[in-house]
């Protein structure tokens, strides 16, 4: 199994290559070189997400690791999860359900994909004696989530770039109370489109890396981290149907890493339905499936903050794969102008859309709403996000037929703001979580001043 860029102007790359590179050269994004195909059969006698991720890792490993050495590092990836079964499934009624994905370190689904990089980053620098830097941006949960997977392996030194606000306390206080000398957390002063922009930045300029040292992405452009996500689908096939039906999933996204995992899985085999993109009110996605327009506009606050993003980083997959049939060129002349130009496909190839996908965009008061009646109706708690997917659900119920799993992505009590909104109280609040309240920040604050900012950590590294 080898991978390839997007844009065509990269290819041939092992598994290791993708791991460290992260995005491709010529700007797009890896995909593997064919979709590998999951034996369901031998699937369906899986008991644990371990042993689900045990068949389906190894699809894509095989040009860096033998089987058994990625069996190895599997059997020590997920750790410090608060349910023993993982990933558990909440059922509300016979039709829906709810996938939770915020039992981990961080109480977030990022724990995922990014304690599965995290392992194989330590694994590939310990082989070649190298050390790294982890550099990100997030709006929410991928920061606390690569700082905790790679804040244990002293080869790897972390620094998060975080927007000014539009993230809960407890959010921001996951990164910024973390006291380790090889993690960073730096302030910026301005959006998460201008975190993002740096960072980018940074994989061009790469001035401020050591001799011998690798700069590693956590954020979803990473294949690796998508991997991790692939197998949860599996997992919550395997536990609701056993296969024997197709399903729906209600995915809240923003940067849609989560919505292309589950693309991903349906093209290696998952018997699926419906793709459900729940958006808020950030909806340029939402405007594509419906109207055929992805086109930037600016981003909006909304209480579900991991999702307010104005561009979806791995959308370009999906265009490559769904709607251009791999034709790089393409691909690549579609976002030869993006975002200055949007982009609008041929009708003819944007209306492959309905076989797979359903769209809705959620404002704040249907997310307040959907929190108070579950809660009423059900007695179960939900974050904003997992509530947006939850509307998506009732609102195009009459378009899905068959059982439908809601997407929980992060543990409510991360977002005690808008749980008090819906005039909720949170009766217990995990103590990973509690906990945060009670030590000091640290945290280095910036303008939007890429220079200063690789000066920064070129003093730290």
């Amino acid at each position: 199994m080898l991978f390839h860029s997007t844009r065509g102007g990269d290819k041939d790359r092992t598994f290791e290559d993708i791991l460290m590179q992260g995005l491709a050269c010529d700007g797009g994004l890896f995909i593997p070189d064919f979709w590998p195909q999951v034996d369901l059969e031998s699937l369906s006698t899986k008991t644990s997400f371990i042993d689900v991720a045990k068949e389906v890792v190894p699809l894509f490993t095989s040009s860096s690791f033998s089987k058994q050495e990625v069996l190895r590092i599997l059997d020590n990836t997920w750790h410090d999860f608060d349910h023993k079964d993982i990933a558990p499934i909440k059922n509300l009624d016979d039709k829906t359900s709810i996938l939770e994905l915020f039992h981990g370190p961080t109480a977030a689904f990022k724990d995922f994909g990014l304690q599965l990089a995290a392992a194989f980053f330590n694994e590939v620098l310990a082989k070649n004696k190298k050390t790294a830097v982890v550099l990100g941006a997030t709006s929410g949960d991928t920061g606390s989530a690569a700082i905790d997977a790679c804040k244990k392996f002293k080869s790897i030194k972390t620094f998060i770039l975080i927007p000014d606000g539009n993230m809960s306390e407890i959010q921001r206080k996951q990164m910024t109370t973390i006291n380790e000398d090889n993690v960073f957390t730096l302030k910026i002063s301005g959006t998460f489109d201008d975190c993002q922009d740096i960072v980018k930045a940074a994989f061009k300029d790469r001035s401020f890396l050591n001799d011998n040292q690798d700069l590693l992405a956590v954020n979803s452009i990473n294949w690796v981290r998508i991997i991790g996500q692939i197998c949860y689908y599996f997992y919550a096939s395997c536990k609701l149907t056993n296969f024997d039906q197709k399903i729906n999933f209600s995915v809240p996204t923003g940067n849609f890493g989560n919505v292309f995992a589950c693309y991903a899985a349906h093209k290696m085999g998952l018997p699926l339905n419906k793709i459900i993109v729940s958006v808020n009110e950030n909806d340029i996605l939402n405007r594509f499936f419906t109207n055929n327009d992805y086109s930037k506009k600016d981003v909006n606050e909304t209480v579900s903050p991991s999702m307010d993003i104005s561009v979806a980083s791995n959308f370009e997959r999906l265009i490559y794969d769904f709607y251009c049939n791999r034709d790089a060129e393409l691909c690549n002349n579609l976002y030869l102008s993006f975002p200055t130009k949007s982009i609008n496909l041929p009708t003819d190839i944007w209306e492959k859309t309905k076989d797979l996908f359903l769209s809705y965009s959620v404002d704040d008061s249907m997310t307040i709403a959907t929190i108070q009646g579950i809660f009423k109706s059900h007695n179960y708690l939900i974050d904003p996000h997992t509530a947006v997917a939850a509307v998506a659900v009732k609102k195009l119920n009459k378009d899905i037929d068959c059982p439908t799993l809601i997407l929980s992505t992060a543990h409510p009590a991360k977002f005690p703001n808008s749980i008090e909104e819906a005039g909720i109280l949170i009766d217990e609040i995990p103590k990973r979580l509690s906990e945060v309240f009670e030590k000091k920040e640290i945290v280095y604050e910036f303008p939007v001043n890429k220079s200063a900012i690789f000066d920064f950590i070129a003093s730290k590294n």
